[in-house]
């Protein structure tokens, strides 16, 4: 039997879509899969990590646990959206800059994070900006090159 697939419209990046989504694929799945957005990480697929964390709607999220229909009418920014004119966003550069990336996998979950800290709090201090982050898990570079970044960025503006 061959399943119903729904259709759905979202706005991802500033970019309209059209497009139909299995009742059980997830955000992850629908930006990695159909749209061909791979920022987003998939890691523990239980919303614990951040890897996969986008802005849904004006909200961090973890992608790996909302259902891609449930994104109907919904505007998305994933870090392919921060990029600028094809060349990294001032989040991205500061990361880059501070030393802030070493393998990469949790830094897209990671700069978006840190992007809906920055929407909300544009001079968060290093308390807040590591509260901000919790939900973001890094294994390489402990956390001091991140808060780093993100008070770099802050600095910049974003």
């Amino acid at each position: 039997m061959l399943e119903k697939k729904i259709p759905i419209s979202v706005t991802v990046n500033d970019e309209y879509h059209e497009i139909e989504v299995a009742p059980y694929e997830t955000l992850l799945e629908m930006l990695r899969n159909q749209l061909y957005l791979t920022g987003a990480k998939k890691c523990c697929g239980e919303g614990e990590c951040g890897a996969c964390t986008v802005v849904l709607d004006g909200r961090s999220v973890t992608s790996c646990i909302i259902l891609a229909a449930e994104t109907d009418g919904s505007e998305i920014l994933t870090i392919e959206g921060l990029s600028e004119d094809g060349k990294p966003g001032v989040l991205q550069k500061a990361f880059l800059d501070t030393g802030a990336v070493q393998c990469g996998f949790c830094t897209p979950g990671m700069i978006m994070s840190a992007h809906y800290l920055l929407m909300n709090n544009s001079h968060p201090t290093a308390e807040e900006i590591r509260e901000g982050l919790a939900g973001n898990l890094c294994r390489c570079t402990g956390y001091g090159k991140i808060i780093e970044a993100v008070q770099a960025a802050a600095e910049e503006g974003i």
